[in-house]
């Protein structure tokens, strides 16, 4: 008679040769499907060996930025941590809201909205433009890159239709310039002008920072520093490739009111 092989060489060899079948009674499923599901993991007995079956999947780092278009602290923020960071992390690590107002105000003259800017008529104009550009594009991935190349840019708002050739050519820049003159951009606008308004404590300089719904002066300081290093440590996901290091860039800066 053979002698009887341990119950745990049998696992070893099922998890080390998948192709062999070899299970436990009750498990009709070969070893690389074992942590595919629940069930079949409890069937199996392996559920101590699935770790992607032991914790849920980590909601995404939620980040707002509230900023001016022509702010020179705010392009820098935007084009240098907050661009690159969403570059190198995946989408389920990190979602970006983008507000363009900033210390910009507003006033209702006769059922119509107008806006007054900290950096003058040219950066309500830059407000506008990006603001339509989202609401055309609606999907973030296509939005940003255009906003970035703004922002990055000799002219926030002479350089839109460069732009959309190269980061979306597909977006019809006809259907923007027609929300900027009208009122559906001014409505967009007016919509920014709550968010901003709203904001908890209120906003006293731009970029003014918002991560997980909170505001302190010590996120803000560490987003400005180094935004890549503050999203890896707040995330509560496996780490991507992108967290095995960060390193700061500058010291923060800001547009006061």
């Amino acid at each position: 008679m053979a002698p009887a092989v341990p119950l745990a060489l049998l696992v070893l060899v099922a998890l080390l040769a998948p192709g062999l079948g070899v299970a436990f009674p009750g498990c009709d499923y070969p070893a690389h499907l074992w942590c595919s599901s629940k069930e079949i993991a409890v069937a199996c007995q392996a559920e101590s060996r699935c770790a992607n079956l032991s914790r849920p999947a980590a909601a995404p780092v939620e980040l707002s930025l509230y900023y001016e278009s022509l702010c020179p602290a705010c392009r820098r923020f935007l084009v240098q941590e907050l661009f690159t960071t969403w570059l190198l992390l995946p989408s389920e690590a990190l979602n970006i809201t983008l507000v363009p107002y900033g210390n910009a105000e507003e006033k209702n003259i006769s059922g119509k909205w107008h806006f007054q800017c900290q950096h003058g008529p040219e950066e309500c104009l830059g407000n506008m433009i990006e603001t339509c550009v989202m609401d055309e594009a609606k999907s973030f991935s296509t939005y940003f890159p255009v906003i970035f190349c703004l922002e990055s840019g000799s002219s926030v708002t002479k350089n839109l239709e460069a732009c959309l050739q190269v980061y979306a050519p597909q977006l019809d820049g006809s259907r923007i310039a027609a929300c900027v003159q009208g009122d559906a951009g001014a409505a967009l606008m007016h919509r920014n002008a709550q968010l901003t308004a709203a904001l908890d404590p209120p906003h006293q300089y731009v970029p003014w920072i918002v991560i997980n719904g909170k505001h302190t002066d010590e996120l803000q300081a560490q987003a400005e520093t180094s935004l890549l290093g503050l999203i890896c440590r707040l995330y509560q996901g496996e780490k991507p490739d992108a967290c095995g290091g960060s390193r700061a860039l500058k010291a923060p800066s800001s547009c006061r009111r």
